[in-house]
């Protein structure tokens, strides 16, 4: 559950590992939905690199993460 989540990132995270990671999953997301990376760089505060990484993860044809985005969207056209 959502609650079970939040206790257990709060257990093993310090706060700023937690923003990290909130800021990848918002990265994640925008990307996905075909966001320019200028736009969200602009917005996350971040940089370019790091974004690029992210794109990096949602061009493999077996990834996790686009697995997971695909399926939260209802869109399997992505995979």
């Amino acid at each position: 559950s959502e609650e079970d989540m939040k206790a257990l990132f709060e257990d093993m995270f310090t706060d700023a590992e937690i923003r990290d990671f909130t800021i990848r999953w918002k990265l994640m997301n925008d990307l996905y939905q075909h966001v320019s990376q200028r736009t969200i760089a602009s917005e996350l505060k971040i940089s370019l690199c790091r974004i690029t990484r992210g794109s990096r993860m949602l061009k493999k044809s077996n990834g996790y993460v686009k697995r997971l985005l695909s399926e939260r969207y209802k869109d399997h056209y992505q995979i």
